[in-house]
């Protein structure tokens, strides 16, 4: 197993596939998918931003965009506000209710790391860094896949 590149490819599908299963499950018990959660994180990072910036910074169409906008504005998540400098354009902020989300949203990961790779050597972390990153270097980016 260890020198067949191709079990360790399968074991990190297998990773891949646990991982996201695990958070499509947290997520959802909290009325969220990862497209929704991915629009709190950014906003919880960038701040209020347009939609227009808001689809770029996700990568999608400005329709896509404000779909979301508007389940999370219904949620209470977020809502839309006149912006700031320009009064033709309407910003998007994080409420107060979208604010706790993306700190649980934090404090959940932060958990899970430590409770998954918490006891490991740092040496162990940084093969594993090192492995992730050579795996990424080689995987064409999300944002320039044109499907």
């Amino acid at each position: 197993m260890a020198g067949d590149p191709v079990e360790v490819f399968d074991k990190a599908f297998e990773l891949v596939a646990r991982l996201g299963e695990a958070m499509r499950q947290a997520l959802a018990e909290r009325g969220l998918t990862a497209s929704r959660a991915e629009v709190i994180y950014v906003l919880a990072r960038d701040g209020a931003l347009v939609q227009r910036e808001l689809a770029q910074a996700l990568g999608c169409t400005p329709r896509h965009v404000t779909g979301l906008v508007d389940t999370l504005q219904h949620g209470g998540l977020v809502e839309r506000r006149p912006h700031p400098t320009d009064r033709r354009a309407i910003s998007v902020a994080l409420t107060e209710r979208g604010a706790d989300t993306a700190r649980w949203m934090t404090d959940s990961r932060r958990q899970s790391a430590r409770a998954i790779l918490g006891d490991l050597p740092d040496a162990d972390l940084a093969a594993f860094v090192r492995v992730a990153d050579r795996i990424l270097n080689e995987v064409v980016p999300a944002t320039e896949n044109p499907a």
